[in-house]
Parts: structure tokens; sequence; C-alpha cells
């Protein structure tokens, strides 16, 4: 069996577990340190206070980031929407079918389209055009009262909040509120096939947006504030996922936002100072590379280089290649429940580069005596893509986290 990171402490790979599941097989990592490790109660109790402690502090920093590019703060508002025919796709050709989403697990409802409920609504999170987050949710009508568990989903680059229906209506047949939104600059949030591209440019150019991760995760907080005051939802059984942008969402929204208490980024977790200083950051710039090509220009190179990759990710998203970065925040989404799901040959999050930020995890899970919930699911020959055993095994940690 081919393990990975075999260069790291033995006491980190000395629980592995392998998944078979044709044609491919998972390899799953658990980490479970010897019992001379284990410290006293009165050192444990004082490493988690200092551990509780950092980890306030860096959310604290990094929400003062992402207020600090707000247009003007508004109440928290909702106001009507309707369903989205054509929802606009910043790519060609229009993707039509997602095989892994359609796989995902579905409770069998003979009368299901009768008993799925849709909600269609935008949530004011801030002044201005981008302020109106569009929000898609699906639940079954139940005469039951009882408050259920949710779950946020987020899109990947150039999709939208109706490209997850399957997921949501997957989940909703299994108990779940299921919540999409589109991102920034994308579904109802965008007017053009380039609206995406042109915010990335124009935040280079003026750094006075953050459209790249940090803006939807201000909206994502404001979801949170929305979805905990709703009577039909535990709000202590609140899960996020997405899928590459989506995932790097989820993953810094649980980090900055508690209230998520289980997080499933899919393909989004990487290590971008790690992409930089290991000559790594190709695949990544390559996905949005007009902002980098911009800034070529503007700082008179010849070709994109580390030095134009650095200067872009400090100009749109500060701090995402230092404070920010997944060595730290990774860490201070324990206690809670996290599953990290990559492909093994995935050249824009290189398993290589979550050495450390794994490593540093493993370290707060155990002080919190919370080592079970933290997973890292690696397919092997695959790259960056979603695949059916990647839904099945977040559908599975959902279920178990957040179904009572």
């Amino acid at each position: 069996m081919k393990i990975l990171f075999k260069q790291w402490p033995v006491y980190l790979l000395s629980s592995i577990t392998m998944t078979m599941s044709a044609p491919h097989a998972f390899y799953t990592y658990k980490y479970r340190p010897p019992q001379s490790l284990l410290r006293d109660p009165i050192t444990d109790r004082s490493n988690r206070r200092m551990e509780a402690i950092a980890a306030a502090k860096l959310r604290a920093e990094l929400l003062g980031v992402l207020r600090s590019r707000r247009s003007a703060e508004v109440p928290l508002s909702v106001e009507p929407g309707k369903p989205v025919v054509h929802c606009l796709f910043q790519e060609t050709p229009r993707p039509r079918f997602s095989e892994a989403m359609e796989s995902c697990p579905k409770a069998n409802i003979s009368n299901f389209k009768e008993l799925l409920e849709e909600e269609n609504f935008y949530l004011i999170t801030e002044s201005g055009e981008q302020g109106r987050l569009p929000v898609l949710i699906l639940s079954m009508k139940e005469d039951s009262h009882q408050r259920k568990p949710a779950v946020v989903f987020l899109h990947s680059t150039n999709k939208c909040k109706e490209w997850l229906r399957p997921l949501l209506e997957a989940y909703a047949s299994r108990g779940y509120i299921a919540v999409a939104i589109d991102s920034r600059y994308h579904g109802e949030r965008a007017r053009s096939m380039t609206t995406y591209r042109d915010a990335l440019v124009s935040a280079w150019k003026n750094g006075d947006t953050m459209p790249f991760i940090f803006d939807t995760v201000w909206d994502l907080i404001k979801l949170a504030d929305y979805l905990t005051e709703r009577k039909d939802i535990d709000p202590s059984r609140i899960g996020i996922s997405g899928e590459s942008l989506g995932g790097m969402h989820a993953w810094i929204a649980a980090a900055t936002d508690t209230r998520y208490a289980v997080a499933v980024p899919i393909i989004g977790v990487q290590g971008f100072r790690w992409a930089i200083d290991n000559d790594k950051w190709q695949a990544r710039v390559d996905s949005i590379k007009a902002v980098f090509e911009e800034a070529r220009i503007d700082l008179g190179k010849s070709a994109i280089d580390k030095e134009v990759v650095e200067k872009v990710w400090d100009r749109i998203a500060p701090g995402l290649a230092s404070q920010f970065d997944s060595p730290f925040t990774v860490p201070i989404i324990a206690p809670r429940p996290l599953l990290l799901l990559n492909g093994e040959e995935d050249p824009r999050c290189p398993l290589a580069g979550l050495k450390l930020p794994m490593g540093r995890a493993e370290k707060a899970y155990k002080e919190a005596h919370s080592l079970d919930n933290l997973k890292l699911v690696a397919q092997p020959g695959i790259g960056h893509q979603m695949t059916s055993l990647m839904v099945k095994e977040a559908s599975d940690w959902f279920d178990q986290f957040l179904k009572k």
C-alpha cells in the first residue's frame, strides 16, 4: 500500500486504513499518537486555553481583513426571489451534467417532487449590487416542527448555485435543509461571461474588493446569522462544503465562523505559501490567469513568476499566502469535525503542500482530544476533480456528525 507523507513522524501514520471501492481506492488517514505523547490533565487544560486564545485572535484578525473592504454595512434583511431558469455559466462549453453530484446518496421517496419545498430569496449582506446574496434552499415538507440539520454547498469557479441542485435534492431527501448560494460575481451576481475575471482584475488594479475567496466568506458569515435564526434549523448542526473554489470558501468560512459545526472542503485546501516557495503555483494561477497577466504587465515582467504571484495574492486576498494560509487556518477549525477530500494527483492542491497544515491540525485536534474529528482522504490517480467517491465520503461524514 502506498503511504503518502512518509517523511512525517511515524506517529502521524500509526493508524492508516484503506477503504476499497471499485474501480478506485481511497487512502484515509486518521492520526493516533502513542500513549507516551499524552499529557497530564493540567497541562492539557493549559494548552487548550492557549490554543483557544490563539485561534480567537487569528479569527479576529481575519474578520478585520474581511471588514476592511466592505461597502456600508446594513441590517441583515431578506428580499423575495424567483427560481432561476437559465443560470449564467462563465465558461464554454456550458456544463450539462455532473456524474459525481448525481451519485449522491438519496432517500427513496415515491412522491419526492411533491414533497420537495424550494425557497429562492436574496439576503442583503451589505450595501451595493454585490451585497445582494442569492440563496436557494431545498427541504422536505413535513408536519413535524423538529429542527433539522443544514448543509451549505458552494459551487466551483464560473458555475452557480443551480448547478448544485442534484446535491441539494439528495440531502433534502435525507432530512437536511440544503442551502446553496451564488458566490461573488457568479450566477445571479454576474452580468456577462467575464464578470468574475473582470472583478479579479479590478481588485488588482484598485485594491478595493476581495473577489477571490474573502468577499464570499463575508457572505457566509451573514448567511450563518440568518440560518441560526430559522425555526426549522438546529443552529448547532450546520455544515459547510464546496468544490474547488467552493472548497476554499468552505475552509476559510469554517476557520472564521465557529457556527459552521462540520466542514468538508473538496479539492479546495492548499498551501499558497508552500506553492510559491516550491514553484508549484502554476496550476492555480492558470485557473484565473487574466489577473496574473494584468499584474505581470503592470510590474514590467516578461513572464509570470513567483514575485507576480505573491503580489497578486497580497493584493486581492491579503494574508492568504501568509497568516491566513492553511498551516494557520486549518488547525483553528479544531475540534469541529473536518474532512479534507483531495485527488492524489491534484496540481492545484498538491498533497505535499498539505504536510504542514495537516501536521499542525493533528496537533490541535490531539490537544482537544478530538482526533476522530479529523480526516484527510486522497483518491489515487485523480487530479483536480470531484468524484463520486468524494461525494459519498462527504455524505457519510455529514451523516455521522450532523444526524441525531
